[in-house]
């Protein structure tokens, strides 16, 4: 047990560390896993035999859904030209963006194997590529796949509330790196896309919502904002419409017999192809218009405005198979005059509400921000609730233990931050929640009359209102760059 502390504290036993911290969250947790689900018709189920068979009929419905765009495919011609081959180059690079210690699929082939392996398997790698491009065929260990089922919101015995995320051959991810770098070379998405596009981000995507927000509040004038949910986005998306959103991008065409999975690494690139040309002739410029992936936010200076572009937005995604969700999209409006009103989606109300969480991070229809601090402040406790195995393990070292605090706990605390107007009141309410953490895990209370500098020297941490200042300078840095 000795030398099994000794190597956690080491730079290669890291990684370790954290599988550990995973492993003593999920031993303390009362339920792991679910075994019971409802049928269609809402009757639980309870044999291991019916279980799967839901599961198994479920997945069938959803990705095979009958939707007439899915049949056919008009009004753009293929784009056939010659495609080059696949350099070494292009697999270095590829092989340098795949991240190690990932689940692998079902060939049981880890990443780590071909970054072990050099050269030789760049070369490899290299001519196996180009042998499915001339071919036109993948191999068959490709189109298998291991579904996982992760949790969502709402009642744990609805399947609905459940998504899969689908674990491919590493392989085939290497693959689909090499060609999602082809495709972004020639393909340009809309400025309103802020999902998986180079040099930006969610903060970009907060900042600005939260911007215009002000603007309109410090104006005393009414904005209104409606965040549109799509159901099941990317397990909707029929696969004749994406090769007609690719086209119509003037993308060089070749078979490509795998869809549009999570857990693809192509994925990301080919649903925001698909939503740049979808939302073509509905989409308004930035920041009236934002996209992250699929979660859209759509903004207006009058509520009859606002609805008629949510009316717009639904038209042109619904009559090309996607699905705007009545129940989950919601309806909010900054500085509020009496009697506003609501706004209709298909003559049903939209829920009106007065704090949304856009992209992990809670903007309120007052223009304030303390929701947002004490939703931080939450998400700081829960990363320390999930780590505390480690943190609270006199055996680890304290150096070891604060950069898990600070990878873990720190991080959910500042995300988001760089985009709000902290008061001192709130950035002392951060600090407080904050040493009440480090306490915890070097096992000291406020009797032991310690001062809050030496419990931060101690965690090898600094104060937590200087990080804040520094990730708001690195984010305006980055900014300055890319202009």
């Amino acid at each position: 047990m000795t030398s099994f502390y000794t190597r956690l504290d080491t730079r290669e036993g890291e990684k370790d560390l954290y599988r550990l911290a995973r492993q003593r969250d999920r031993d303390g947790k009362d339920v792991q896993q679910v075994r019971v689900i409802k049928d269609r018709d809402g009757r639980v189920l309870t044999s291991e035999e019916s279980v799967q068979r839901r599961w198994k009929e479920y997945f069938e419905e959803l990705m095979n859904e009958e939707n007439e765009r899915g049949k056919r495919v008009e009004g753009v011609n293929s784009v056939e030209q010659k495609v080059d081959k696949i350099r070494k180059d292009e697999v270095r690079k590829a092989l340098k963006r795949m991240k190690s210690g990932k689940a692998v699929g079902p060939d049981d082939i880890p990443v780590e194997v071909w970054k072990c392996l050099g050269e030789a398997a760049v070369e490899f790698l290299a001519s196996l590529f180009n042998r499915v491009l001339e071919s036109e065929r993948m191999p068959e260990e490709w189109r298998s796949v291991l579904v996982p089922i992760f949790k969502n919101k709402g009642d744990v015995q609805s399947c609905s509330n459940y998504r899969g995320i689908k674990l491919m051959s590493h392989t085939m991810k290497l693959w689909e790196r090499v060609v999602e770098a082809r495709l972004r070379k020639v393909v340009e998405i809309c400025e309103q896309q802020y999902g998986f596009m180079p040099r930006k981000s969610t903060t970009d995507a907060i900042f600005a919502l939260r911007i215009l927000m002000e603007k309109y509040r410090d104006g005393q004038r009414e904005l209104h904002c409606v965040f549109v949910d799509l159901e099941k986005a990317y397990d909707r998306v029929p696969r004749e419409e994406l090769w007609y959103c690719m086209r119509k991008s003037g993308t060089e065409e070749f078979k490509v017999e795998v869809g549009l999975h999570q857990g693809s690494a192509l994925s990301p690139f080919l649903f925001a192809i698909v939503m740049d040309q979808l939302s073509e002739e509905v989409r308004q410029e930035s920041p009236w218009t934002m996209m992250f992936a699929d979660d859209i936010v759509i903004c207006s200076e009058s509520r009859e405005q606002v609805e008629e572009n949510l009316e717009r937005w639904r038209f042109a995604l619904e009559r090309r198979g996607m699905k705007v969700s009545g129940s989950k999209t919601e309806y909010m409006c900054v500085n509020e005059r009496e009697g506003s009103g609501t706004v209709r989606l298909q003559g049903e109300e939209v829920k009106k509400v007065q704090e949304f969480k856009y992209l992990g991070s809670t903007v309120q229809s007052n223009g304030e921000c303390g929701k947002e601090i004490k939703k931080r402040v939450q998400a700081g406790w829960n990363g320390w609730r999930k780590v505390s195995g480690v943190l609270c393990d006199r055996k680890i070292s304290a150096r070891i233990n604060g950069k898990v605090y600070r990878t873990v706990v720190r991080a959910a605390m500042l995300y988001g931050l760089e985009t709000v107007s902290l008061r001192k009141r709130q950035e002392s309410e951060l600090e407080v929640a904050e040493l009440k953490m480090l306490r915890f895990s070097l096992g000291v209370t406020r009797l032991d009359r310690i001062r809050n500098e030496y419990i931060r020297g101690t965690a090898h941490v600094g104060r937590l209102g200087d990080k804040v200042r520094e990730a708001r300078l690195r984010w305006f840095g980055h900014v300055q760059r890319r202009e």
